[in-house]
């Protein structure tokens, strides 16, 4: 249900395209590899860099901090890559 209404709040952050060098991208590892890099989410508002870090940074936290979760979630800077 965490989850659930954590991806909700994480669609409604999405915006109408900010410049590559104010968006951000979520990522977390896996269980089974922890140098695999897999996107969660990207946060690309048109308010800002500072908007968008914000929530990314707001994201991993939680997404972190729920119980029993063993995967690692971090932001960076530009919109999603490979």
């Amino acid at each position: 249900m965490t989850q659930v209404l954590l991806l909700a709040a994480l669609t409604a952050c999405g915006g109408t395209g900010a410049s590559e060098g104010a968006s951000f991208a979520l990522y977390r590892n896996s269980v089974t590899d922890e140098n695999m890099r897999i996107h969660v989410a990207t946060f690309d508002a048109a308010d800002g860099e500072a908007y968008n870090r914000g929530n990314c940074e707001q994201a991993q936290s939680l997404f972190q901090g729920q119980s029993g979760v063993k995967t690692k979630f971090w932001c960076e800077k530009g919109r999603f890559k490979k």
